[in-house]
């Protein structure tokens, strides 16, 4: 919670740790020195969400130290009084086509919004719209170039992008200036496949945190957000898991421009209770509404491991409340998927997480092959039911390892709460053998549409990752990458 003062006068309250506020402060800045002040309140509260952000003193298994105060940027921004207050765009690559919602914090008759599309610095498109009141919507199509290739496709190998840029007009003067972009892109599901741009597509993705060693939550820079997408690109990998945390919006505009696909999880609470319905709804919501247009995104994760519903097998309050979940997300953005509670004990999802830390690929053959994708109600991973009861096996779903591996070796372990899972290997070589066996082992899995490997970097205790906690690298990145691509590399450790 934060409470804003300026010069002396309250400006407002806001609840949750994760989405941006702001205030109009026009009437009361003075033009030469101002006083600002933020009180910033935590709490230990297990209702509010907080992902790996422990409630007690000291950290313990998967949970870290927590952070409190302005950990995200903050900033001025001059404006007239008429301003666009938000811009929500929706490609389309059915019809080449961009729906364009927009809201403005005030309505005059005759006012107009100029909208100008570009595509390399050339024009493409170019419209005036009269607004009807403070919310308006307008459908724009965009012509191919040359009637033989499509538009350009957003891809993590191709990100295109179009420019796009808003002029809101009254009395015949533009008063506010919006510049953006967006990425023609759609994501599917077929037969168990997810399809980008109907196209099918194999997620390679890597569980990331987003902790740094010195400022917890807070990335150190702009170009070490850039480095981090960079360096997951550079190691194979095409999408990112942001576990457990709503990410600085510079990561999303890195993976946009980069191209990386990329998971947004909302952070656990861990005490069923109103509290934490009312909690997690409100961060997952305004998580929608600020991130919307990122291309980037392609999964909305409102649950993990049944963190904060403990009793989602049974219960039928938690069953509704992961099912509400679910269909919020597409309630406000039905141009994505979603995974509704990844791990185990499945509730209404487009995408079955799994999450198994099994160190041997013999042993994931052995438990993921036909017959248990076609029975899965039965099936337990890490002693967890696939499915909470009562759920039938949903066809219009896929299956994907979504947190496996974990592993840690000998050279990261610095103390005696350090660890991985399933035992640590003893050098490099060991390492790369066991990622490589489990890695492409599930890739080759039949009914498998991709998978999420833990994790990018190490966080405190947890030494698990590819990177240091310093983000460089622990292993030969190279061979990490020719192994995601499915090279065999026997003997050249």
């Amino acid at each position: 919670m934060a409470d804003i003062w300026l010069n002396g006068i309250f400006l407002g309250r806001h609840i949750g740790g994760y989405t941006p506020f702001h205030y109009h402060i026009a009437e009361i800045v003075n033009t030469k020195s101002n006083i600002l002040v933020v009180r910033a309140i935590d709490s230990q509260d297990t209702a509010q969400p907080r992902g790996k952000q422990y409630w007690k003193e000291q950290t313990d298994r998967c949970w870290y130290i927590s952070s409190s105060g302005i950990w995200q940027s903050v900033w001025i921004e001059y404006t007239g009084k008429n301003t666009f207050e938000q811009i929500k765009m929706t490609p389309d690559i059915d019809d080449n086509s961009i729906k364009i919602e927009f809201a403005v914090n005030h309505f005059a008759l005759g006012d107009y919004a100029i909208t100008n599309i570009f595509y390399n610095k050339k024009k493409v498109k170019s419209s005036s719209l009269s607004l009807d009141g403070i919310r308006n919507t307008a459908v724009f199509c965009i012509q191919v170039e040359d009637y033989i290739d499509e538009c350009h496709y957003w891809t993590p190998e191709k990100p295109n992008l179009y420019q796009i840029t808003f002029e809101l007009v009254h009395d015949g003067n533009t008063i506010d200036t919006v510049e953006s972009y967006f990425g023609m892109r759609k994501i599917t599901i077929d037969q168990g496949r997810i399809m980008l741009n109907y196209k099918p597509y194999y997620l390679k993705t890597i569980l990331d945190q987003g902790y740094w060693a010195d400022s917890l939550l807070t990335p150190p820079s702009d170009e070490a957000i850039r480095k981090d997408v960079e360096m997951t690109k550079e190691l194979g990998f095409n999408c990112a898991r942001k576990h457990q945390k709503i990410e600085d919006p510079r990561y999303y505009y890195w993976a946009d421009k980069l191209g990386l696909l990329v998971w947004g999880e909302v952070p656990s609470a861990y005490e069923f209770c109103d509290e934490e319905i009312n909690n997690v709804i409100r961060d997952f919501q305004e998580f929608i509404k600020r991130d919307y247009n990122h291309p980037c995104i392609i999964v909305w994760v409102p649950l993990n491991e049944s963190w904060g519903v403990r009793k989602i097998l049974t219960d039928k309050k938690q069953q509704h409340f992961g099912e509400a979940l679910y269909h919020l997300a597409k309630a406000m953005d039905e141009t994505r998927l979603v995974c509704t509670n990844d791990g185990w004990e499945n509730v209404k999802t487009d995408i079955v997480g799994i999450h198994d830390y099994t160190p041997l690929g013999s042993e994931f053959n052995s438990k993921y092959n036909k017959s248990m994708l076609q029975n899965p109600e039965g099936f337990y991973s890490q002693n967890r039911r696939l499915y909470a009861f009562d759920q039938k096996y949903a066809r219009d779903s896929v299956f994907m390892i979504t947190e496996y591996g974990g592993i840690a070796m000998q050279k990261s372990i610095n103390n005696q709460v350090s660890w991985g899972y399933f035992g640590i290997e003893k050098d490099e070589p060991s390492f790369l053998n066991r990622y490589a066996d489990i890695t492409q082992t599930i890739m080759n899995l039949e009914g498998i549409a991709g998978f999420c490997y833990t994790q990018l970097t190490d966080v405190f205790q947890e030494v698990n990752g590819l990177l240091d906690s310093a983000h460089q690298n622990k292993v030969d990145k190279e061979m990490i990458r020719r192994i995601n691509n499915g090279e065999k590399i026997d003997g050249e450790f």
